[in-house]
């Protein structure tokens, strides 16, 4: 048996243990979660987004939307008061990256989906003081442009990789689904889905 005052003296010897224990203390954390469904199947409901909401997500990515506005809701009592059942790990199986954010000077969007018509988002981004007047939020008129995703059915075949199922009609049909479309089209389609699929209490 090792004793502590040795390990303590002996650098190499100390560096080898700490990276063995944390190691089996972070395989002990992570693994069992690779074989928890709700970890790795996604909710009930919940399918890839389209190709016009992966265009949207991609824009909001782009605006830097997840600087100022999470989607992540707390297993709190205030968070979900206001926005609605807490987040799931299902919820997120078709995000890539994740858009958790930590930064909230804009309200969180996890359950923004449906609670406001196509019509508000627009004047919303428009203008957002036209439909919030406190709000500190800029606008984004620029998004009012034509939609030009020529990568579209790459992303979805790249997706494809890590699981998301595309079939060769959604990814054959994606360029017609964006065309005619504006940015803004896009990433109201984004904002429409977001949390549709929230488990019910």
């Amino acid at each position: 048996m090792i004793s502590h005052e040795k390990i303590e003296k002996n650098i190499g010897l100390l560096i080898v243990l700490t990276i063995l224990v944390v190691s089996i203390g972070g395989l002990v954390q992570i693994v069992p979660l690779f074989f928890q469904t709700s970890m790795t199947q996604p909710v009930a409901g919940l399918t890839p987004y389209t190709a016009l909401q992966l265009s949207g997500r991609d824009i909001y990515i782009r605006e830097g939307c997840v600087g100022c506005h999470s989607q992540m809701i707390r297993p709190f009592r205030a968070e979900t008061e206001r926005y609605g059942h807490f987040s799931v790990a299902g919820e997120f199986i078709y995000d890539r990256p994740f858009l958790w954010g930590s930064k909230r000077t804009g309200p969180d969007l996890h359950r923004v989906g449906g609670r406001y018509s196509d019509d508000w988002h627009y004047a919303h981004m428009m203008n957002p003081r036209d439909v919030v007047p406190e709000s500190n939020m800029p606008a984004y008129p620029w998004l009012d442009r034509p939609l030009k995703d020529a990568a579209i059915q790459k992303k979805m075949r790249t997706l494809n990789i890590v699981g998301h199922g595309y079939s060769e009609e959604d990814i054959a049909n994606a360029p017609a689904e964006l065309e005619g479309k504006t940015e803004m089209d896009a990433v109201i389609a984004y904002l429409q889905v977001l949390g549709t699929h929230a488990p019910k209490n």
